[in-house]
């Protein structure tokens, strides 16, 4: 399973030739280690081939279009999620937590929620909390996958894989709040602007004394990360009106 878990965050990432150059690993690990079911395998191998094919400058700017300008297919899983900022926060320092007590330290230019640096985390643990940690986001995978197919983007079989590797159904009425949520065409740029209104948000537990906007900060996976306070540890759990510790 890790070795899938690595790929499917690879063709998350932003294109570069770097990645085109690793397709053949790509495809290697795929085949070796033979976890997907062969029609998730077989969607795949076709956003792996246009990755392959395709020129490199039109491959970056349709990742930009469909996962920077589009709220609503971000590639940051609280993105997605509402509720009370305060929870956003806190949710965002104990998926933090989580990597470094594995040894995993996301650079600055990246946030703990970003999915192919989430996913890169799970390839790193044991299966069976891999497969367990990977289900909890379901309802988001799901509605951005459906949303990637009403566009017709080969990108929706990356998380269909991820939801044959977590071998879990979401629950249709957490997707469908999340679906209810705008989603403009990224040719739109007023209603673009309008979705990434920003809104006051409060980072972490001692925020208060300060202002900050968690919606300004999830919309590129290239802003630096803010300094975080390291409260008790708590298991992060994904749900629709807020990411929520047990």
């Amino acid at each position: 399973m890790q070795k899938s878990l690595k790929v499917l965050s690879a063709l998350l990432t932003y294109p570069t030739q770097d990645l085109k150059s690793a397709i053949p690993e790509i495809r290697a690990a795929l085949a070796e280690e033979g976890l997907l079911p062969e029609k998730n395998r077989h969607r795949l191998e076709r956003i792996i081939d246009e990755i392959e094919r395709n020129d490199l400058i039109d491959l970056q700017e349709r990742y930009v279009l469909l996962f920077d300008r589009t709220r609503s297919l971000s590639l940051h899983l609280f993105e997605h999620v509402h509720g009370e900022s305060r929870d956003r926060g806190q949710a965002m320092v104990d998926l933090q937590q989580l990597y470094e007590s594995r040894d995993l330290a996301p650079t600055r230019d990246q946030l703990p929620d970003f999915i192919p640096l989430f996913l890169d985390f799970l390839s790193r643990i044991d299966v069976a909390q891999a497969r367990s940690l990977l289900s909890e986001p379901a309802h988001i995978f799901e509605a951005i996958r459906l949303r990637l197919k009403k566009r017709k983007s080969t990108y929706s079989s990356v998380f269909s894989a991820s939801q044959a590797l977590a071998k879990v159904q979401p629950k249709a009425h957490e997707v469908e709040a999340i679906l209810n949520e705008p989603d403009p065409d990224p040719n739109d740029l007023e209603a673009l602007d309008a979705a990434w209104e920003e809104e006051e948000v409060l980072f972490g537990p001692t925020a208060a004394a300060g202002n900050s906007s968690m919606m300004a900060k999830m919309r590129s996976a290239n802003r630096p990360a803010p300094g975080m306070a390291r409260p008790e540890q708590r298991r992060t759990v994904f749900t629709h009106n807020a990411a929520r510790q047990d």
